[in-house]
This record gives C-alpha cells, sequence and structure tokens, in this order.
C-alpha cells in the first residue's frame, strides 16, 4: 500500500490523530508501510473540505475574468474541495448540454469538485422555466437551481420551480432583490451614507420581501428554497420565523457582509460595489448573531471576480462583485471564531457540513474517519498575514481585503486524497 499519513492533526472532538489515505480514501493508520509519505501536522486543526454554495467560475464565456483552472485554485487556497459553480456564464447554464459541459471542465481542469448549478429561467430572463428536468436527471445531477445575478421575480414562475424541483430533491436558490424596490441602478444601501454620496440607494425591504414571498410558497409547495448572501436583519428575522413554522428553508452569508460596512463605499472604491450592497454596522452584527445561533445556516463565498475593464469604472457603472475564496476561511476566524461565536465544530458545519447537505453531495462534508472520501483542509489556528492581491490565484484582482492584516489559516488542501495546494510549496 503507499498513500500519505498526516500525523498529529487535531481533530474536532480536541483529541490529536494519524490521518492515513489511501487510494482517494481514509484508511486505518496502523495499517500504514513504513515508508509512506509523511505530514507532520502538529499544531494544525483537520477540518472537513470545505463547500461553496455560491462561486462564479466565469468559464465559459468570460475567460478574462476566470477559468475553472484558476478559480479552483483559489478555492483550494482557501481550504474548498467543492465549489458550486453559478448559471450566469455565457451561454447560460440552462440546458442539459451545458451543465454537463460544466461538469467536464471541472473534471479535465478542476483543482476541487466543480458542480454545476442551473438556471431556474431561460437566459435568466425570469420569463420561462430552464430545462430543470434535463439538467437534474442528466450526467450533471444538478440538486441547486438559481438565477443569481438576477431575482426570480415573478411569483407565479418561483412557485412552478420549486413544484417542479420538488420532485427530485432540488433546491431554487434566491437572489432576494426586489428589482422594482431596488431599481436598475441601484449600488449601495439606501441611507445616510448612499444620499451623502449621490448614489442610488437600495433599500433593505428590497431584500426581505423577497425573502417572505419565497418562504411562503417553499411552504405552499413543500419545496426547498435557499436564499442567497443574506445582508439585512429584516431577512433574519424572516428567516426566524420561516424556521420556527418548519419551513424548509436554508441561507447563506458572504465573508465580505459579516466584516465590511458601508463605510467602505465612501472612498468610491468600485472594489467594494456588491450585489447585495454592504450594509450597516446593525445588519452586520445581525448577520453574525444569525449565523451563531443558526439562523444562517451557511457561509458562502459568492467569489465573483472581474476583469479590469469592468471594474475600473466610477462606482455606479462598475460591475458588482469581489473575490472571495482564498479568504474566506480566514474572515470568519477573525470575526466568528476569535470572538468566541462560533467553535471550529460549527466552523465545519456551516463551511462543509451543511453545504454538502444542501447541495446533496455525498462525498463532501463527511466525517474524517476510516472509509470516508478524504477531502480535508489542515488548517493553522495561529497564522497571520497581510492580504496582498497580486499573489491570489484567481485572474482577477477587485480583491475587498488587500492590505489588510488577518488569519492565514490553510496550511494544506486534500481533494480525493490528493493535496490541492500546500503552503509554501512550489
Amino acid at each position: 500500500m503507499s498513500g500519505v499519513l498526516v500525523t498529529g492533526a487535531a481533530l474536532l472532538g480536541g483529541d490529536q490523530a494519524d490521518l492515513y489515505v489511501v487510494d482517494g480514501r481514509f484508511a486505518d493508520p496502523s495499517s500504514a508501510d513504513a515508508d509512506v509519505e509523511r505530514v507532520d501536522a502538529a499544531g494544525l486543526i483537520a477540518l472537513p473540505g470545505l463547500v461553496d454554495l455560491h462561486t462564479h467560475l466565469r468559464e465559459p464565456g468570460r475567460e478574462d475574468a476566470e477559468t475553472v483552472e484558476t478559480g479552483t485554485l483559489a478555492a483550494a487556497r482557501g481550504g474548498y474541495t467543492a465549489v458550486l459553480a453559478m448559471a450566469n456564464t455565457k451561454p447560460v447554464t440552462d440546458t442539459g448540454e451545458a451543465a454537463e459541459h460544466v461538469l467536464e471542465l471541472g473534471r479535465r481542469h478542476g483543482a476541487c469538485q466543480v458542480v454545476p448549478i442551473g438556471a431556474v429561467s431561460k437566459g435568466l430572463a425570469g420569463a420561462e422555466l430552464a430545462e430543470l428536468g434535463l439538467m437534474a436527471r442528466g450526467a450533471a445531477g444538478v440538486r441547486v437551481f438559481s438565477d443569481d445575478g438576477s431575482c426570480v421575480a415573478d411569483a407565479r414562475l418561483m412557485r412552478r420551480a420549486l413544484e417542479y424541483v420538488r420532485a427530485f430533491d432540488g433546491c431554487i436558490a434566491q437572489h432576494a432583490q426586489d428589482p422594482a424596490l431596488a431599481g436598475p441602478d441601484a449600488c449601495c444601501h439606501e441611507g445616510e451614507i448612499s444620499g451623502r454620496l449621490g448614489l442610488p440607494g437600495w433599500p433593505s425591504a428590497a431584500e426581505a420581501t423577497i425573502v417572505a414571498r419565497d418562504v411562503a410558497l417553499a411552504e405552499l409547495t413543500g419545496s426547498r428554497v435557499h436564499v442567497c448572501h443574506v445582508s439585512t436583519a429584516e431577512t433574519v428575522d424572516v428567516l426566524r420565523w420561516a424556521k420556527g413554522r418548519g419551513i424548509d428553508v436554508t441561507a447563506e452569508v458572504t465573508p465580505h457582509h459579516l466584516l465590511l460596512t458601508t463605510d467602505e463605499v465612501t472612498s468610491y472604491d468600485p472594489t467594494y460595489k456588491v450585489n447585495p450592497p454592504l450594509r450597516p454596522s446593525e445588519h452586520v452584527e445581525a448577520v453574525r448573531e444569525a449565523l451563531a445561533d443558526g439562523t444562517i445556516d451557511a457561509v458562502a463565498t459568492d467569489h465573483a471576480p472581474h476583469a479590469r475593464h469592468d471594474k475600473e469604472h466610477a462606482f455606479v457603472d462598475a460591475r458588482p462583485g469581489m473575490l472571495g475564496l482564498e479568504t474566506a476561511l480566514a474572515v470568519v476566524i477573525e470575526v466568528m471564531v476569535r470572538p468566541g461565536r462560533l467553535s471550529w465544530a460549527r466552523v465545519a458545519e456551516v463551511m462543509s457540513i451543511t453545504p454538502g447537505r444542501i447541495a446533496r453531495l455525498a462525498g463532501q462534508g463527511r466525517p474524517l474517519s476510516v472509509g470516508e472520501p478524504a477531502n480535508f483542509v489542515l488548517v493553522d489556528p495561529t497564522a497571520r498575514a497581510v492580504v496582498d492581491r497580486e499573489t491570489s490565484a484567481s485572474l482577477s484582482r477587485n480583491n475587498p481585503w488587500h492590505g489588510r492584516e488577518l488569519p492565514d489559516p490553510v496550511a494544506a488542501t486534500y481533494w480525493n486524497g490528493r493535496a490541492t495546494y500546500r503552503r509554501g510549496a512550489a
């Protein structure tokens, strides 16, 4: 037998243990050969590989901003062993063939598992359902569908989508933004800062009203709805109400909505233009509390790379979005673990186990035990570094953390037993 023996890692229960990896799975460490490759993990914490429910890989169609290869290399650096690739590519992932193409790109070029998300509507136009059944029952086995970047604003279409995906245990992931309330030019949280800067405002009600509608539709249809990038206190209130009623709703929050506030926008730096927008501190505190108490189920990056010619404009004209895969765990440690709001076991829940369950990924978010797929990340809980956007694996440089000191947690990432990232490796 051959493989890798990881020695002295701290598991979530606090005990130190050896992890032996053979043929992509964990095996009994006592069976390791004497000359097996050894990795010293003393002082490191072993977590199940992270799973991102919300990644924009841009390929096909916008390879100037990101490719499957570069995006998944960034994911591996961030500790991810699986990412769900959003459907707003060119062409849109709205057919069985398009979903299978994304799946194949991941198999050929991915440094982690690439799982296609299917569009809810054809062309993301919000008028006619996409090929939900063909995407689900084809080789791609799609289980999560989203028009992310656009809201499924038509209530009847949303109801039909929820009814349709129930048959194969699918989930609709909603970009919760009422376009009539937000307006086509909205680019900043509506409030004192938007008024002072002269930027079109986006009221928090534009998010919460769509979430209220969608949880009512989920209850009506008995289907699963997932709320993308929760950013407001009002949305948190709706989620608590819905979960209290037993409605099958899950929700995610991004690292940038956990840490950054509307104050960043006062520089007019388009790096901080994001959709939904950064919010004032009271909303940031609300989503932190909701993640800590389980109202929000998962952390998802909404990794949104952009080419310089799309991002470097006046704030109102720039494309919204920012990078997130390489720094997500760092931000969660900074704002949730260090202050004692999340334990390491809860980090595994919100960044691996629960996302894997929501996406119905059988081999992700699993225990680090004999017989299980060897998808894991070794975390250094004490390391820190200043973020430098020029060292990113991503093709893009719209990194909101550039120049900020944050934890530097990922020592190594293993996907199917293969090291996809090792700190300091050439």
